[in-house]
This record gives structure tokens, sequence and C-alpha cells, in this order.
């Protein structure tokens, strides 16, 4: 019988977690390289040179993908001859290795987790409770998995209970394009089937933490080899959703997922629930057994595993700008997708921020920043260590902030924002209103936005932690206009423009991103 020692567990989970916030899974980062290679435009090719040249910058320093480090959750099967050496419950030896992950001194990860979600949302500081799914199967061992979730792309879940006869593939090409650009793709989608609409999530979600395999049921498609319904579901799905033009960040092109994930179940005679949950560039999960020899053991992969991607500044195209003496009239003169290196003092806000400055306001009460001719930045950054000015800090997702644009750009004087993904018709018609912008930072870069941030202070909210408000000074900070004083955005110019272009070149049934 396989004995299982408590500390073994809690030290495999709390190295998972700490290993997943760095190393991104080599099957992804290979289908990524193969979609920078042949992406055609520039917009997303650029995207996907951040994000792999982040990859790259994290694995060598040992920091986060992302700032965004992620819900914890936890996959296990334990066999029913294991027997555990433990004072704790599972639920709890999970937890205390999530605590150790996450409060880790040399690499600390961004504590997300809320309590009381429906009324107080208090941070519980050490990223727990962790989602633990739990199966007894037959044998002598435990099979673990083990990933980080992030909101942006957790938000963007769907779910539906359609009609025994209509169409999942109608209604997946449909819902896609309503996610907006917020899950940060390319990257996968996960598609549950069947059972209940419970069981439908959580196939969606363990649909995700199998390896990128799509090239291969592509390969064996071309050369005449019967696949199973299911296969032949997730090529279909594979090549009209990328057909759809969506491209990395949204911002239009070829690549929009790197695989389509689907596990189904049983179901009644007159459901057909089906779930669906997308991967985000910053995809992170690992995967490990123990036998009872003691706790596992992840070897880091090597450095040249790395596609040899380096993003540096095209300083000959993109401008320079000084935020220390930007005017309104200055922002009114950016074009739609134009590139901006932001230079000088940058401030940073997110949902939390903007709430208490909303109630703030309506109060009378004077606010603890002086907004006019400012930019800020919608981030909530990881805790620096040893000579950071601040840790991984890249953008969340801007249309949570659509509601407060209004406000801030009638009321505080502010002229500029940056977060990631597309925004809202509210917002767009705010920023149109104001002559302001919205710029675009690339959604799982955040080591690399980090490496252009020199020194970082707490001004205002000091007590909601990472979501304070704090005063960056960057330089060389790259930015894409995404939304233009005219209320042009690109988030609808440069989809609809390549899923043009996606369509004239399509030969046969097999998608341009696949040849």
């Amino acid at each position: 019988m396989t004995v299982i020692r408590q500390q073994d567990f809690i030290d495999s989970i709390a190295d998972a977690f700490q290993y997943i916030s760095c190393y991104h899974p080599l099957d992804y980062l290979q289908a990524l390289a193969k979609a920078f290679e042949r992406e055609e435009s520039p917009a997303a090719k650029d995207a996907i040179a951040q994000i792999l040249t982040n990859s790259r910058l994290c694995a060598e320093g040992r920091r986060p993908i992302c700032q965004d480090t992620g819900i914890a959750v936890v996959f296990l099967k334990v066999g029913m001859n294991v027997q555990w050496d433990a004072t704790l419950s599972v639920q709890e030896m999970v937890d205390e290795g999530v605590r150790r992950a996450y409060m880790n001194p040399d690499n600390p990860l961004r504590a997300s987790v809320l309590l009381d979600p429906a009324g107080s949302r208090k941070n519980s500081k050490d990223n727990t409770p962790a989602i633990v799914h739990f199966e007894v199967v037959p044998g002598d061992h435990v099979e673990v998995i083990c990933a980080a979730k992030g909101g942006g792309s957790e938000n963007k879940s769907k779910f539906v209970a359609l009609n025994p006869s209509d169409s999942i593939v109608d209604w997946v090409i449909k819902t896609v394009p309503q996610m907006g650009a917020g899950w940060c793709p390319p990257g996968i989608l996960g598609i549950g089937i069947g059972g209940t609409p419970e069981k439908a999530m959580l196939l969606a979600k363990e649909s995700l933490m199998a390896p990128v395999d799509i090239h291969e049921l592509v390969a064996r498609k071309q050369a005449g080899e019967q696949l199973s319904r299911v296969e032949e579901l997730r090529l279909e799905l594979y090549e009209k959703v990328n057909a759809l033009g969506i491209g990395a960040q949204g911002l239009g092109g070829l690549t929009t997922v790197l695989d389509v994930k689907i596990m189904d179940y049983p179901t009644h005679a007159a459901s057909l629930p089906v779930a669906m949950i997308p991967n985000c560039a910053a995809t992170r999960h690992v995967h490990f057994h123990l036998d009872g020899s003691g706790p596992a053991r992840l070897e880091p992969p090597a450095l040249s595993e790395w596609p040899q991607v380096n993003w540096v500044p095209d300083l000959e195209t993109a401008k320079r700008i000084d935020l220390d003496t930007l005017t309104p009239e200055e922002v009114a003169s950016w074009t739609p997708g134009q590139t901006l290196l932001l230079n000088g003092k940058l401030l940073t806000g997110r949902d939390a921020a903007h709430k208490r400055i909303q109630d703030m306001l309506a109060r009378g009460e004077k606010l603890p920043v002086d907004f006019t001719n400012r930019v800020i930045y919608y981030v909530g950054p990881v805790d620096p260590v040893r000579d950071e000015a601040v840790g991984p800090a890249g953008p969340t997702t801007a249309t949570r902030m659509d509601k407060f644009t209004e406000m801030m750009l009638d009321k505080t004087g502010l002229i500029s924002m940056v977060g990631k993904a597309e925004r809202g018709p509210a917002a767009i018609e705010a920023i149109r209103k104001h002559r302001s912008a919205y710029l675009m930072a690339v959604g799982g870069a955040a080591y690399l936005v980090a490496k252009a941030i020199k020194a970082a202070r707490v001004v205002g909210f000091a007590d909601l932690g990472m979501e304070a408000i704090y005063e960056f000074e960057v330089k060389d900070m790259p930015v894409t206009v995404a939304v233009d004083a005219n209320g042009s955005s690109v988030h609808e110019t440069g989809p609809r423009a390549w899923q043009e272009k996606i369509a004239q070149a399509k030969i046969g049934n097999i998608p341009v991103v696949a040849a």
C-alpha cells in the first residue's frame, strides 16, 4: 500500500505553483513559436514576439509570466490503494502548499483571492483557498495537475444549454467574438459537452490541462486517417475560430487559438449543455505523480528550448512620448495602431481604486492624486524582489473600467488610459467625446513591461494593496494606440480586415494557420 506523507504532498504543491509561475509548458511555447513564424499581421506578430520574449525572461529570472498569478486550481486523482500519513485534510494540505508558494520571499506571487465575494471582498493575503477537484480511482498513486488561472481568461468562460438539435459549432463561432480579447489570445479553448451544467464546466476546465496537439490531428487528417467525431469537431472549430481573424491580443491576425480541446460526457435526452473556457497567453499548468517515494521533482526546462525571439522597441517607427509634458492636443493627434514608447511618470489604478474615486467624488471629497493631464495604467503589480522597482506589471482587462471612463475623463482631468484588450461602446463614446485615447499594452508580457518601470511608489489608497494607486517612472514602455480621439478602435478594424484576408486565402478544408 502506498503511503503519501503530508509534508511531501504540501512541498509538491508549493513547488508546482512556483514552477508554473515562471515556466510556460514547452508544448505551448512551441505552438506559439510556429504561430509567430507564420503570422502576417505586423501588430499580431509584434504582440507574439513580446509574449515569447517575456516568457524567456521569466524563465531566466524565475519571475512570474503574468502579474495575475492566478487562482490556484488543482485536479487530484487519488488511487484507492493510497493511504495518507497526514493530520490535515486534502483541501488543507493543498491550501498550505499554495500559501507557501504564493508567499515565497524569493519569488512572491500576487495574492488575488478575495474572501466574502458578494460583500466586503477582503483579500485572503495568501491566495487561498484553492479550487480542488478530487476523484478516487483505481491504483496506488496520486495524480496531480496544478494550474494557475488568471481572472481575465476565467471571466470569459461561457455556458449554454442548447437544444439537442442545435449546432455546437454555430454557438462557438457566434460566442468567441463576444468574448473580446480580454482572455489574451492566442491561447487555447477548452470545451465541455454533456453531463449537467456543472459537469460541462468541469470538463471544459479539465480539457485545458492536456498538451497542445492540434498539429497532430492536422497531419493525420491530411494523411487520410479516420478521425473520431470529437477530433473532427476540434479541427472544425480550430479552423473556423482562426478564420474569425481576431488574432493575437484581438488586433487581427492569422492565429487566435493554438488548439481547441474537447471533453464530453453522456447527458440527458432533453439536454445539450456546452461550456467553453479559454486559456490565455499565460497558460500555466504542470502534471505529476506521487508514489510515496517523496515529493515531486520538477526539473526546469533548458533555456535552449525557448524560441530565439528577442523583442526590442522599434525606435525607427515608434514615437517617444514624454508623459510629464503631455497635452490633450498631443493625445488627440495619435492615430489608431500607432506604436508609442511612454516615458516619465505614469499613474496606476484598477477596479477598487476607480470605485473609491467614484465614491469620493460623489461625496465632494478631494482625491489623493491630481489626474490633470495624466495617463492611468490599469494594473495590479506583483511585489518586487531584489533590485526591482516593481514586479511583473502587465495590463489588466480594460473593459472592467468602462463604466468609470466618462467620470474619469469628465471629472478628474485624465487624458489617456492604458490597459489590455478592447473597450466597449460606452467607453469609446466617452473617449471620442473628450478627445482622449486608449492605449493597449500586451497581456502576457508582464515581466517585459516591468523592465521599463524604473521606479514605483504608492501615492493613494495604500490599503488596497496591489490595487492601490502607484506612480511609475517608465522608460520606453511599449503601447499601441487602440482607440483614438475620433473613437476609431483597432479591435474592431483589425479583426474585420483579417477575417476578410483569411477568407480570401483559405484553400480546401485546411486553414492557412495550420499550413
